[in-house]
């Protein structure tokens, strides 16, 4: 298998038979041409596990190296800590071997200061995460989790004019929205102008259990000429042996209770769920799947899945006896406005409002 090298190859650096065992594909109108598998650095901010940083500093240049060229963070993970830690890892990796982005809008664990997309903190907010990963400029800036945003016209007038003027300063180069609400990412687009928004980030939206994206939502972003990033294919961990973390996962105990019985019928039969998971999300129509963990062995495991890049016939037989035998039953599929609910439930509690510009 072999494929035309990418821009973000840098020779010395990169073995170019790796690369070349790697699929790249054009994100959106952007210039940049995406691994078909992406990393996520939310598991070196200790977001999921304790994390080593030393070992999440061979992680970063273990993925890079591979031909992985796409890397997301954002100051909400591990509270900034995600952003330090892949600052000092990519001291040592060449800065055209890779693209980069962050976000801003979603902060603190405390309600009260969780969310914030003011002008004054988004300015302020960018030039702290390029601070703390020691770069003059990433590549895309997205504003996070747009549906907790207490009206869209704050984003709309105030959040993303204010990216367009950082923008324009050189700072980083694209803007992308991301939330787990494909309605809300939709109607946002359509507010803004025309060409505002070049990337889409949404999470657990396409994978064996939920496939909403692939629906009229990636038709619509096609449409507008922005990239999708397709984050979480294991649906947060809900699509592995191990099952998701229990203590924040919002999915209702029947879409638990599913998954973790369709991950037992996969290992008895000698599959891995996570595995179909990842290789089926692999054969969408989306330039880039996104995926995290802090473990050394399973980012091996998933660049090797990236090489491959196609479910087996065995194996695409039992995507399909998942689907018929557990998943197509479930009442509903996903997890929408559970944990924005409870966040504005909180907030009323404490008698807080959001910060918003006039």
């Amino acid at each position: 298998m072999s494929g035309p090298l990418p821009g973000t190859f840098v020779a010395g650096f990169h073995d170019q038979k790796d690369l070349q065992k790697l699929t790249y594909r054009k994100l959106g109108s952007t210039d940049m041409m995406v691994s078909s598998l992406s990393f996520g650095a939310s598991s070196l901010g200790g977001v999921f596990k304790t994390t080593d940083d030393n070992e999440s500093l061979e992680i970063v240049e273990m993925v890079v190296k591979s031909g992985i060229n796409y890397i997301d963070t954002a100051p909400w993970y591990g509270q900034g800590r995600s952003e330090e830690v892949l600052g000092r890892a990519l001291k040592n990796i060449p800065r055209d071997a890779y693209y980069i982005a962050t976000k801003v809008g979603r902060y603190e664990l405390d309600p009260a200061n969780m969310f914030n997309f003011s002008k004054e903190k988004i300015v302020r907010s960018v030039r702290e995460s390029l601070s703390r990963l020691q770069l003059d400029y990433v590549d895309v800036i997205q504003v996070h989790n747009v549906e907790y945003v207490g009206s869209l016209h704050q984003i709309v007038e105030h959040t993303i004019p204010a990216l367009l003027q950082l923008k324009k300063e050189g700072l980083f180069r694209y803007i992308g929205i991301t939330g787990y609400s494909l309605d809300v990412l939709m109607r946002l687009i359509d507010l803004l102008p025309p060409g505002s928004v070049d990337t889409v980030l949404t999470y657990c939206r396409a994978t064996l259990v939920d496939q909403t994206l692939l629906g009229e939502p990636l038709k619509f972003f096609k449409d507008k000429g922005v990239g999708v990033i397709n984050a979480s294919p294991v649906g947060m961990g809900l699509l592995s042996h191990r099952g998701p973390p229990p203590s924040w996962h919002p999915a209702t105990p029947t879409i638990k209770s599913a998954c973790l019985k369709a991950a037992q019928i996969c290992s008895e039969r000698g599959f891995d769920i996570t595995e179909l998971s990842v290789l089926w999300t692999l054969e969408q129509d989306f330039p880039t799947s996104l995926i995290s963990s802090r473990s050394r062995e399973n980012i091996k495991k998933n660049i090797e899945w990236a090489r491959n890049g196609r479910l087996g016939e065995e194996q695409a037989k039992m995507v399909e006896d998942l689907e018929l035998n557990f998943f197509r039953f479930l009442p509903s599929r996903h997890w929408e406005n559970i944990e924005v609910s409870q966040y504005w439930n909180e907030m009323a509690k404490l008698e807080l409002e959001q910060t918003m510009d006039d």
